[in-house]
């Protein structure tokens, strides 16, 4: 019994994991405006229907001010649990390049940060690419037509 690993699509996997590391760092570093209930009623010239429709606002805005914060927790926990499986300088690379607030260029993590060359850097970025896109289950694979 062989297991082969999936031949993946550079590009497109590259993108798919950039766009959920720059998820993640919104996640992090922007707040959840809480809603409030509406106090006043609001006017308008159409009179009122039965639409067979309850309508519980102040329900509707507990549960999004839960939920919303939860489900932002929920996705930042599962991307540094995946980060937090890979070899020691590919997670340095993508901590310090993606997670962190500040955002630095690709020259300054492994010149300044790394002191590894640029060509070993984008082999460690790939390998990392590749193992987040497998274990987030965002990968794109090559299509054999």
């Amino acid at each position: 019994m062989s297991f082969d690993l999936p031949e993946l699509d550079r590009e497109k996997t590259k993108d798919a994991v950039e766009s959920a590391l720059l998820k993640y760092r919104m996640f992090k570093t922007i707040d959840v405006d809480e809603r409030e209930a509406k106090v006043t009623a609001s006017l308008s010239d159409m009179p009122r229907g039965q639409t067979n429709v309850t309508s519980d606002q102040t329900g509707d805005i507990a549960a999004y001010n839960i939920d919303a914060p939860a489900a932002r927790k929920a996705y930042c926990e599962k991307v540094e649990r995946a980060v937090k499986r890979l070899h020691p300088k590919e997670r340095m690379l993508i901590q310090e390049r993606y997670m962190k607030e500040d955002y630095v260029f690709d020259y300054v993590i492994y010149t300044q940060i790394m002191g590894i060359s640029e060509g070993t850097y984008y082999k460690y970025r790939w390998k990392a690419f590749y193992k987040l896109a497998l274990i987030l289950n965002i990968a794109i694979t090559k299509n054999n037509e």
